[in-house]
């Protein structure tokens, strides 16, 4: 493991004594900065998300930009299940869709065990190319959606407030 310049995240994650509280925002890479609306332009969400060079520009974007102190990879919850051969689509205003919801066993059943080493390959590469980027300037940190978060996507087809399929 290489030595980081900015180990302030960590240390804070591990409750060493720090000289001040890491920065680092949820969704950091995103809208709000006109560097990533740049990519954007270019490539839809989930593009940007397979595309590992794309997803380490991104995730990068905020470290050279604002100067938090950990770098979140840039990625989706909802590629596992898409990996298992649900069919995803990002839609502007309304979010992620699945137009082949689970709503029996059968359709549970067809669902195809992956190897996250070939399927989310991707995510792996953009994981290292974006490590490789960094040279060790912050941590590069992940995230991972719940096994309920990811039911009930799965369940329901979309986000929901109700939940009405799943329960």
């Amino acid at each position: 493991m290489e030595k980081l310049n900015n180990d302030l995240f960590l240390r804070a994650c591990k409750r060493l004594p720090i000289e001040r509280t890491p920065i680092w925002i949820m969704r950091q890479a995103g809208r709000y900065l006109p560097e990533y609306q740049a990519v954007r332009a270019k490539a839809d969400f989930l593009t940007m998300c397979k595309t590992p060079e794309l997803a380490a520009e991104v995730t990068i974007q905020p470290i050279d930009i604002l100067g938090v102190d950990a770098a979140i990879i840039f990625s989706d919850i909802l590629v596992i299940p898409e990996a298992m051969g649900m069919h995803l689509e990002m839609h502007e205003g309304k979010g992620p869709i699945f137009h082949n919801p689970i709503r029996s066993e059968s359709d549970a059943n067809q669902l195809r065990k992956i190897d996250p080493t070939k399927e989310l390959k991707y995510v792996l590469d953009a994981v290292r190319l974006t490590k490789q980027n960094l040279n060790g300037r912050v941590p590069l940190i992940g995230f991972s959606g719940s096994p309920w978060t990811l039911l009930t996507y799965m369940v329901e087809g979309r986000g929901s407030k109700n939940f009405s399929e799943v329960k």
